[in-house]
């Protein structure tokens, strides 16, 4: 198992094992419940950690977290013409999916 990413922020952490799963690539999350402890231990030893399970996964699982955030035009909802960030793929409200335009 490898470290791939730390952070005292509990949602980046659980954020980027989310970007990661949804990429395939299983991990698992350590040390998310070591804040309370800070001060008591050295506060870089009481950050969540994700790790990546298979050694072979740890440079596309670096890949996949240094990509740069998705940008582009906002797009409307076709079922119910909800208007929609780029980064989505489906509605929050109609749970519709995107459909890709042409080109």
């Amino acid at each position: 198992m490898k470290r791939v990413f730390a952070s005292h922020n509990l949602v980046l952490a659980h954020h980027s094992r989310n970007l990661l799963e949804a990429e395939g690539i299983e991990t698992e999350v350590r040390r998310e419940m070591l804040s309370s402890a800070m001060g008591e231990l050295p506060p870089v030893e009481c950050q969540a950690e994700v790790w990546v399970v298979n050694d072979e996964d740890a440079a596309r699982a670096f890949g996949v977290l240094r990509r740069p955030p998705v940008s582009g035009p906002d797009w409307s909802c076709g079922t119910c013409g909800e208007i929609l960030g780029a980064q989505f793929t489906q509605c929050w409200k109609c749970s519709a999916f995107r459909v890709p335009g042409p080109g």
